[in-house]
C-alpha cells in the first residue's frame, strides 16, 4: 500500500503560478496535486501533441475552482467538488484559481510532462 500528502510529493513542473507534485502511487498510476492560477490556459504548453492535446487520461477530483476542458467535440466546465474523467485530447484552462487531486498513468503522464518542460525552455 501507498499513501502520499501533497508535501510529500515532489515539484514536477512549475511556473507561473502553476505547479504539479507528482509521485507513482501504484498500479502504474501516478498521484499528481496540480494548481492552475486562474487565466491558465495548456494550450501553448501542449502544441506539438497529437491534436495539440494532452493525451494521458486522468481521474480525479476538483478541490478549488472552476476548469474548462477544451476537446475536440466541445467544451465543458469543472467545478469545485466535482470527481472527473478527462480522456485524452483535452486542454485545460483555468477560469479560477484552482486546484486539484488526479490519477494519470505513470508512463502516459510522464511524456506529456516532458513535452512541457521541452516548450517552456
Amino acid at each position: 500500500m501507498t499513501a502520499a500528502t501533497r508535501n510529500d510529493v515532489p515539484v514536477a513542473l512549475e511556473g507561473d503560478g502553476v505547479e504539479l507534485r507528482l509521485m507513482p502511487i501504484g498500479g502504474g498510476l501516478s498521484v499528481g496535486y496540480i494548481s492552475l492560477p486562474r487565466g491558465t490556459d495548456m494550450g501553448p504548453a501542449l502544441k506539438g501533441l497529437p491534436e495539440d492535446a494532452c493525451q494521458c487520461p486522468h481521474w480525479g477530483y476538483l478541490l478549488k475552482g472552476r476548469i474548462r476542458m477544451r476537446t475536440a467535440s466541445g467544451e465543458e466546465e469543472y467545478e469545485a467538488g466535482q470527481a472527473y474523467y478527462w480522456g485524452p485530447g483535452h486542454v485545460p484552462v483555468a477560469l479560477e484559481d484552482s486546484e486539484f487531486v488526479e490519477f494519470s498513468p505513470s508512463e502516459d503522464f510522464q511524456q506529456v510532462i516532458e513535452h512541457v518542460v521541452a516548450q517552456s525552455g
